[in-house]
């Protein structure tokens, strides 16, 4: 058994040093910590609070009126956010469920887009169950203190519950992920500021654990984006490939079509690979789904790409889309 000592001074560091005032930990709305909790996977907390939780909430300001809302709405909410797979299983979440999140850890796991970790966490900040959570940061801290070199997520569970404050769960996991954020850092952590630290293992050398893998180079795909014009109008699609399913945007092809006149080139990396498009504009026929006029690009939602090649100046010269107030 842990000794009580380091989950009181986990408890005690919160109350002092804790991040309070984040609006997801002044409610006990499960949707609206739901919500923050998938809208931080792979984002920023300031990314997050000063963009998109606010604005999202206000238009879908439960999880029954994300339910009700075509998922384009959905998707042109969460659009500069990223990672639309997020949004989707948000959307399909809210339809499963009929507006109404389960209340336990095990129907919520089972809903898309929510794993173990995000259940957890949802059932110990909206109904304050004794369940310890595993994010990023919370691996970090929880590979240094035992000293763990590989993050192996059997073991870190393993971990996290023995580490686990029952009585305190809430305030524990608050805690875990902003001794992570601002203490416990990736690079040059303070560990004398650290309420773990005097039974931490791997305070000595923090940057051992767990050990770094070697990235691999980021592959680059280089591609033509299609630019079709019909009385003015752009010419786009709907698409159906995975990592931008349900986004509005240009046709990209493999091949640049004869007699084409380039219009500029465009570059966006996501995670697992770079994208290089060579935008031109093609007389030829393209299949598109729809042609929009500037207004009506406004109300799509466009992936980050597809407005860089709205903005190429030789767009200008074409079509000026409309800036959506």
């Amino acid at each position: 058994m842990l000794s009580l000592s380091v989950k009181e001074a986990i408890y005690a560091w919160y109350q002092k040093n804790g991040r309070h005032d984040l609006p997801w930990r002044q409610t006990t709305d499960a949707y609206k910590i739901y919500l923050s909790e998938i809208m931080l996977q792979q984002t920023q907390v300031k990314t997050v609070l000063e963009r998109f939780y606010f604005p999202f909430l206000e238009r879908f300001p439960t999880l029954q009126s994300v339910a009700e809302a075509p998922l384009d709405d959905v998707l042109k909410m969460w659009e500069g956010l990223g990672y639309y797979t997020r949004a989707r299983n948000l959307h399909h979440t809210a339809l499963t469920c009929n507006g109404i999140l389960p209340k336990n850890p095990e129907e919520l796991g089972g809903l898309k887009g929510i794993g173990k970790s995000t259940a957890h966490a949802i059932c110990s900040f909206a109904y304050h169950q004794a369940l310890p959570i595993l994010d990023a940061n919370v691996k970090r801290v929880l590979c240094r203190y035992f000293a763990l070199n590989v993050k192996d997520e059997k073991v870190l569970w393993e971990k996290a519950w023995k580490l686990l404050h029952v009585k305190h769960p809430y305030e524990h996991n608050q805690a875990m992920m902003d001794i992570g954020a601002l203490v416990c850092t990736p690079k040059n952590p303070n560990c004398l500021e650290c309420p773990l630290n005097f039974t931490c293992k791997g305070k000595d050398t923090p940057e051992n654990y767990p050990q770094s893998l070697k990235k691999a180079k980021v592959p680059i795909k280089r591609r033509f984006a299609l630019v079709a014009l019909k009385e003015g109008k752009l010419g786009l699609i709907q698409r159906k490939e995975r990592l931008l399913h349900g986004l509005w945007g240009f046709v990209q092809v493999d091949e640049c079509p004869e007699n084409a006149e380039i219009l500029g080139k465009v570059t966006h990396t996501y995670s697992h690979f770079k994208l290089e498009l060579e935008v031109v504009k093609c007389d030829l026929h393209v299949k598109v789904d729809d042609y929009f006029t500037p207004e009506q690009i406004a109300t799509l939602a466009l992936s980050t790409v597809d407005k860089k090649i709205l903005q190429l100046p030789a767009m200008m010269g074409n079509v000026t889309p409309a800036t959506p107030k």
